[in-house]
């Protein structure tokens, strides 16, 4: 049956109509897709603050009932896959914590996938980069503070950055020390630049690790003080050594080096309220730490090696070694001192012990000691001459009046010696290392306090 020539041409029509339509139909979704992306690309920000903003705070509320988030103006770099916000702002709701940063960003998260997945999974953040500038972070229930200048964490790279970094009390010292009537220790501390390399990010993430293969700090500077009139706390926890703190984690911590570079430590004891503390310094610092770890199948000795400028005097150097991995709190110290003029120690002597140094030379000075279970043993070799002291008046600080003269005759008959020099034979007084740690010290006391003896011991001092 043959098909008239009007109908084939009826249906070449129809079907070149609907091959028109369906090209129109393509043109125009086409259109509409390419200006889609055009709005979204020229006008990304508008969209993002009208209809992603108050989506993403909603969730984080759910998710974090006990904090707000407020977000300033948000901007997407569709090139570079970037989100960030000029300002942002994260509050507990008891007021006890605040944060604030002025301009925050996150890059590398594939957002579609978070969409499609409805989550974030630690997959999703395995090339995250998140940079933020002039941090702040307010611990009002502590009083304290803690500022960066600049934060740059990188997933990929395993990097974290830091600089301008500043810990320290919301309130001037008298009313950090008013806050308790029980001694208490104030921190300041300020730090122009970190650099965490290594770090197990997706590890940290987890919450049950803490790896990194090397922290440096460079020009830290950290400012201690004590007040040393008010009673200790009977009720407070005795502080923790290195071993026992690293024991007491559940979570796994290894760092393969840590290493300060050029810092500054001032420690200082006060005494009485708005009296002058007393003070003790080192400057350029250096400390390198290696074998920080716990949990580990072997038994991890961490090694510390430290020197600085003691009292703006003389050189001193430290050597630690330390069995991380033992219950028992033990160790091995050892260290020296060169050239120093020993009046340099007034700053702490006057106002510490109400004597002062009157002269003295220290040439050089070597100890090494052992700390078994908390026992420490051990010996100090030093050289020095010329040293003379006399007893201060607690009230006013002087050297005279008769009752002074009179405890200063009694004060030198302790002072045995006034030089410790080789005699013709060589030999010269070996002062001995005995303490045992009591539970309310820290380990730099610690330290200091079982070195102290020998030099009372060498010195002529009575012992406490």
């Amino acid at each position: 049956m043959k098909t008239s020539p009007t109908k084939n041409a009826f249906l070449n029509r129809k079907k070149l109509s609907l091959w028109k339509i369906t090209k129109y139909l393509g043109f125009v979704f086409g259109t509409l897709i390419l200006i889609c992306l055009l709005v979204f690309i020229l006008f990304t920000d508008p969209l993002i603050n009208k209809f992603l903003k108050v989506p993403i705070t909603n969730a984080f509320t759910e998710a974090y009932p006990e904090y707000s988030l407020q977000l300033g103006e948000m901007h997407y770099d569709i090139w570079k896959n970037r989100l960030g916000s000029d300002s942002i702002i994260l509050k507990r709701n008891d007021s006890t914590f605040t944060s604030s940063a002025v301009s925050f960003s996150v890059s590398g998260i594939s957002w579609m996938k978070i969409l499609w997945q409805r989550g974030i999974t630690l997959n999703n953040l395995t090339r995250t980069v998140i940079d933020a500038q002039n941090i702040i972070l307010s611990f009002h229930k502590s009083q304290e503070g803690l500022k960066f200048g600049m934060l740059h964490i990188s997933v990929p790279n395993s990097e974290l950055t830091a600089d301008s970094i500043k810990y320290f009390p919301l309130i001037n010292d008298e009313q950090f020390f008013a806050k308790s009537k029980f001694k208490q220790t104030r921190f300041r501390f300020d730090i122009p630049q970190i650099n965490i390399s290594g770090l197990d990010y997706l590890a940290l993430l987890k919450g049950n690790t803490y790896k990194a293969r090397s922290i440096n700090v460079k020009d830290v500077s950290a400012d201690i003080l004590v007040n040393m009139d008010s009673p200790d706390d009977s009720n407070s926890t005795n502080p923790l050594m290195p071993n026992e703190a690293l024991l007491s984690m559940k979570e796994i911590v290894k760092v393969d080096s840590l290493k300060i570079i050029n810092g500054q430590l001032k420690y200082c004891e006060k005494f009485t309220v708005g009296g002058t503390p007393g003070v003790i310094t080192f400057n350029k610092v250096n400390v390198s730490i290696s074998g920080i770890a716990n949990h580990s199948d072997n038994p991890d000795t961490s090694i510390i090696h430290a020197n600085g400028i003691f009292m703006d005097s003389g050189t001193m150097k430290l050597f630690v070694e330390i069995p991380l991995n033992s219950k028992d709190f033990n160790l091995r110290y050892s260290g020296s001192l060169d050239t120093m003029d020993v009046t340099k120690l007034n700053t702490f002597i006057e106002p510490a012990e109400h004597q002062r140094i009157k002269s003295g030379t220290i040439h050089s000075a070597e100890y090494k000691i052992n700390v078994n279970s908390g026992y420490a043993s051990g010996m100090l070799q030093v050289e020095y001459e010329d040293l003379s002291i006399a007893l201060l008046d607690k009230k006013t600080g002087s050297e005279k009046g008769v009752f002074n003269q009179i405890l200063s005759i009694i004060g030198k008959a302790f002072v045995i010696r006034g030089n410790n020099v080789p005699d013709e034979k060589g030999k010269m007084k070996i002062g001995e290392i005995k303490y045992t740690r009591d539970p309310k010290d820290t380990f730099l006391q610690f330290l200091w306090y079982a070195l102290r003896g020998g030099v009372s011991d060498v010195v002529g001092i009575p012992r406490d």
